[in-house]
């Protein structure tokens, strides 16, 4: 036990009362007795490089160079996706992986270059071999995007995992997005990144790093392309950063840099290269399509720890519908269980959920069940004894079960990197949905020990199955969260096939989309808490999570009525919109805050209630192409660099641009343009981009503006679906897509595709399908004529 677990113990003893303090200072011992003897010490250790080329064994799609020292496999796939493996690796087998690995494209061949060294062409992009080790990806017309130098193991003397380096170099002008969830971007600023899911374990801000979702996963943005490159490797390790820098005048350029440093897991890399579109198009059919949400799941949630009871639910609900505010599902949070158990529900509280559950169902309104990873360790508990009847959970090098200290006390862990134990948890589920819980969110699954955050409650010796290879928590601590999300995913398709699940989860790794979408977590209450959440949204989507959102308002403390009201309108256009806060913080509530704020958070609701069509779009859109809904500036004009740098806005979808207020004071804000017609939507004011341009913010609303020829699916006052069409620029066009969704089932909706121009003094929408174009079979409404 070193003195930083000593510390974080004490303070649990504090905090927990002296029977909990005792149990987390005994789990703290136990976690790190069983590391000392349950991991091999690293002792000497011996360096490694490649080593200059032997030969080449040419192959489907590429094929293998040999060095003196290493081997390296390299293969173009048939969606344009680059893949190498040092050592010989193959891409399989991977939990990033949506099934198998993309077949290899034939036309792609592995040929000599010049100095010695060897190439493979592809459509897409260039891989240059050089004959020490290096490898360079290169655009069709031979810009380098991305040059890997030759790589450096460190390999313990007596056996064991070899920790490896990578460093490479990106363009001066590159700008670097991604690694997951991280609070301090979207843009990555220079520093070092960990790659270790983990509870910080309080309320975070954007200097806060690591948080619950790292993924070894950079989308870097340059003027001559866009690439995504994924290290598929999910052991501990670091990212190091550093921007390039242009070079002015006559002076010389200087390149940014990536250092990573893994401490140990194969050395495999995927990149993607092209537009943003087509880079996450590739990623997603790499690592699986998004998850599609059933439709409440757009709206609006509300949650809170500390609901107390049925009636307290009763109230919240009927106080939404007195004031005639939307609402779509209602959560509930650890308290409604008996005692913390994984399913019991507690009978003095909720006597009879089912009935409300089904209440609220017929008001439009669905439950939704927190689930935590924990199972308490006490003979009786229903889950614990199933599970060791199935031999579930996670066990030590001795084969005793590894405990660990949450907020109830001990639990143990199953291990979802095991087919038979993710089926056996699935089933779980079923007594969830009997009590009438329509959605589950996943929560303290990194998974989270109450006796040092930062660190997995689970020690790294422990043992897990890894689908039958064998290994420790040190490859499984990442991909813990996305197993378990498989886990619930999968159980839910057989428990309910006639319904999309819907699954979110604190914690995942690369590919989580398959399963589901995730929040922010414990953020802190807070201006910079308010800018970090729209930081997570973006960056989650630049790797391939387009569902996600933030805690309205902060998790912990109170609001003030500014605060509260500029997080709201924000959560408006995020894609999970939900108000949620900790048993300490209170009400979150929009009458809470006073009429002002009440009538200003309306106003935001009943236009996420209009935008809903439009978000179902997304959603569809999503799942087929890979895009996210909530989109960087840059998204369509990567070149533009003041779009790269802007952090404070964003696209959702292509039609709208969202600015935020993100600053206490504020009733205006600048907005940086792209190229184009932007309407302002509520007083149809006309802009011009690329522009910077000052937009009047006031607290009933924050800036949206439509692009020029947008066509946007909304809800009519009817309910049913209706085209608000901006109109075109004189001597434009515009057009847009829809995809009705008639239910939450599996149908796949046809894409109906729109076209706007003028037609003399009028501006004619047609719908575009193989026969031809048609007259639109929705009521049309169009805007931005007294300005056109």
């Amino acid at each position: 036990m070193d003195g930083r677990d000593l510390v974080r113990s004490v303070k649990a003893v504090g905090s927990a009362g002296a029977t909990q303090g005792l149990r987390t200072v005994r789990a703290a011992w136990r976690r790190r007795r069983a590391d000392a003897t349950g991991l091999p010490p690293r002792g000497a250790e011996r360096a490694r490089v490649p080593g200059p080329v032997q030969d080449v064994e040419p192959g489907p799609g590429g094929g293998v160079v040999r060095f003196s020292r290493s081997e390296l496999r390299i293969t173009v796939a048939v969606n344009g996706a680059v893949f190498w493996g040092w050592d010989g690796v193959g891409p399989e087998p991977s939990y990033a992986l949506a099934g198998r690995c993309p077949e290899p494209d034939p036309r792609a061949v592995l040929e000599p270059d010049k100095d010695g060294g060897w190439r493979v062409v592809a459509e897409r992009a260039t891989v240059v071999v050089s004959r020490h080790g290096a490898v360079e990806v290169r655009t069709p017309g031979g810009v380098i995007l991305r040059r890997a130098l030759p790589p450096r193991w460190w390999e313990p003397v007596g056996g064991g995992t070899a920790r490896w380096m990578q460093r490479s170099e990106v363009a001066a002008d590159a700008r670097f997005f991604g690694l997951g969830g991280r609070a301090s971007g979207p843009r990555l600023r220079d520093g070092t990144y960990r790659l270790w899911n983990t509870d910080p374990g309080r309320p975070f801000g954007p200097g806060d790093d690591p948080l619950y979702i790292t993924m070894p996963v950079q989308v870097v943005v340059a003027d001559a392309a866009t690439h995504l490159v994924f290290h598929d490797t999910s052991w501990d390790g670091t990212v190091t950063l550093r921007q390039g820098e242009e070079g002015a005048g006559s002076g010389h350029d200087r390149a940014g840099t990536c250092e990573l440093r893994m401490d140990g897991g194969p050395l495999r890399c995927w990149v993607m290269v092209g537009t943003p579109a087509r880079v996450l198009l590739a990623w997603a059919s790499l690592t699986g399509a998004p998850a599609l949400p059933p439709a409440w799941a757009l709206g609006h949630h509300h949650a809170r720890w500390g609901f107390g009871g049925e009636q307290e639910v009763r109230r919240i609900a009927a106080g939404y519908q007195e004031r005639g505010l939307p609402l779509d599902a209602v959560h509930l949070d650890i308290d409604h269980y008996d005692d913390h158990q994984v399913v019991t529900v507690d009978q003095e509280r909720f006597p009879k959920l089912p009935q409300l559950a089904e209440e609220l169902r017929r008001d439009g309104i669905r439950l939704v069940s927190i689930v935590d990873a924990a199972v308490k360790a006490e003979p009786g508990n229903a889950v614990f004894d199933s599970g060791s009847a199935e031999d579930a959970f996670v066990r030590d090098t001795s084969g005793r079960l590894v405990r660990g200290v949450v907020q109830f006390g001990e639990a143990v862990y199953p291990d979802f990197t095991h087919a038979r134990v993710r089926q056996w948890w699935g089933r779980l589920y079923e007594e969830r949905l009997a009590q009438g819980f329509a959605g589950f969110w996943h929560d303290l699954n990194e998974p989270t020990s109450f006796t040092a955050f930062g660190e997995s409650t689970l020690p790294r010796s422990a043992r897990h199955s890894l689908e039958g290879r064998g290994g420790d928590h040190r490859e499984a601590h990442n991909v813990y969260a996305l197993c378990m999300g498989r886990a619930a995913y999968e159980g839910l398709r057989d428990l309910v096939p006639q319904e999309r699940p819907f699954v979110f989860s604190r914690s995942g790794w690369a590919g989580m989309q398959r399963y589901g979408g995730t929040w922010s977590g414990d953020i802190a209450t807070g201006w910079p808490g308010l800018r970090a959440s729209l930081s997570l949204v973006m960056g989650l989507g630049l790797c391939g999570v387009p569902y996600s959102g933030p805690d309205v308002g902060g998790f912990d403390g109170s609001p003030s009525p500014e605060l509260y009201l500029r997080w709201f309108q924000l959560g408006a256009y995020l894609p999970l919109f939900r108000t949620h806060a900790s048993l300490r913080a209170g009400r979150r509530e929009p009458w809470e805050f006073g009429p002002e704020v009440l009538e200003h958070a309306r106003v935001a609701l009943v236009e996420r209630r209009r935008l809903l069509p439009y978000f179902v779009t997304l959603a569809h859109l999503a799942r087929r192409t890979g895009a996210p809904y909530v989109r960087p500036l840059w998204w369509s004009a990567p070149e533009d660099h003041a779009l790269r740098d802007c952090e404070d806005a964003f696209l959702l979808g292509d039609c709208l641009l969202v600015a935020p207020v993100l600053d206490p004071g504020a009733d205006r804000r600048a907005v940086q343009l792209p190229r184009g017609r932007w309407y302002d939507t509520t007083t149809e004011q006309v802009y011009e981009g690329p522009a910077q341009v000052l937009v009047d913010a006031p607290p009933s609303r924050i800036p949206v503006l439509a692009r020029a020829g947008a066509v946007i699916p909304v809800r009519g006052d009817d309910g049913g679906l209706e085209l608000e069409v901006w109109a075109p620029a004189r001597g434009r066009t515009g057009g847009g897509l829809v995809v009705p969704d008639a239910g939450d089932g599996w149908d796949e909706p046809e894409i109906e595709r729109y076209v706007a121009r003028w037609e003399g003094r009028r501006v004619v929408v047609e719908r575009e399908g193989e026969d031809g174009v048609s007259a639109p079979p929705h009521p049309v409404r169009i805007r931005g004529l007294g300005t056109s």
